[in-house]
């Protein structure tokens, strides 16, 4: 079993919504938006350790630059607006 699935696995209460089967097949946008929304800081810093800082940053400013329409609660956005502004150099313009 990947360290991926072993989050997961990890994390199910998290991923309720997703049929066990389907587990397997859960997307990095998908795990980035639920750990960043639902997740705790532990649960965030080992999605950092897994996939990556600049990588998390990269799926999340995909999501909501210029996008109106995403899932993220309003806090959390702007909360990791900032923090990636400040911990990921090639964003910190925006």
């Amino acid at each position: 079993m990947s360290d991926y699935q072993k989050f997961i696995n990890k994390n199910t209460a998290l991923f309720w919504s997703v049929s066990p089967q389907n587990r397997a097949s859960i997307s990095n946008v998908f795990l980035v938006e639920t750990i960043l929304n639902y997740g705790t800081l532990e649960t965030v810093q080992e999605l950092f350790d897994l996939i990556g800082l600049d990588k998390t940053a990269s799926i999340f400013f995909d999501q909501t630059h210029n996008n109106e329409r995403h899932n993220y609660f309003p806090e959390v956005e702007n909360f990791f607006r900032l923090y990636f502004k400040n911990h990921v150099p090639q964003y910190s313009e925006r």
